[in-house]
Formats: structure tokens, C-alpha cells, sequence
């Protein structure tokens, strides 16, 4: 538990994940198999789940919520749930840049 992650922390608008320049991307690392992570804004707003249950380590999350929208710049709550394991909770600070329109 103590192991996991969200990587980079903080996120300054671009992380080298990122494909392209209009992909926005952080990852939760060092993650068993099976785990629950929600991501709340300051507010307690649930803003986007993941159920995990794969043999990878780490979850991508593309800072969008639940309906594909783009978070905006700010301090989030990370929580971690393992089963019959326990929980961890990370902050994350991110600073997303805007849309340029001119790369589509």
C-alpha cells in the first residue's frame, strides 16, 4: 500500500504519457490487481471511478470525469480502496492547459 502512486505529481500541463500534444494524461502506479479508485475534487466531489481487476500495476487517467469532460486545474483527493487490504488516499495537484483549437 505504501508503494502506490500518482505520477508526475504535481502535473505542470504536460507528462512524457502523453502521445500527442492534445492527450492529458497521469498514471496511478504500483496498484495489485484488484482495486477500487476514486478521484474526488476539493468539494467532495466524486469525479471519476475505476474499478481495476487486470494484472497490470498502474490505471491511466486521461483528467477527464466520468462523462469524458475535462477536469480543470486544481487539487484533487485520490482514494484507493483494496479489498481486505485497506485504503490510501493521495492529493494530486494538476494545472491543465487549454485547448489549443489550432492542432485539430
Amino acid at each position: 500500500m505504501s508503494e502506490i502512486n500518482v505520477v508526475p505529481n504535481p502535473y505542470y500541463a504536460i507528462s512524457s504519457y502523453e502521445a500527442t500534444a492534445v492527450d492529458n494524461l497521469v498514471k496511478v502506479t504500483n496498484l495489485p490487481e484488484q482495486c477500487e479508485i476514486r478521484i474526488y475534487n476539493m468539494s467532495g466531489t466524486l469525479i471519476r471511478q475505476f474499478n481495476k481487476s487486470d494484472p497490470l500495476n498502474y490505471v491511466d487517467w486521461d483528467l477527464k470525469n466520468q462523462v469524458g469532460i475535462p477536469i480543470s486545474s486544481g487539487v484533487y483527493i485520490i482514494h484507493v480502496n483494496v479489498p481486505d487490504i485497506g485504503e490510501k488516499i493521495l492529493k494530486w495537484f494538476g494545472v491543465i492547459r487549454p485547448v489549443d483549437l489550432n492542432s485539430f
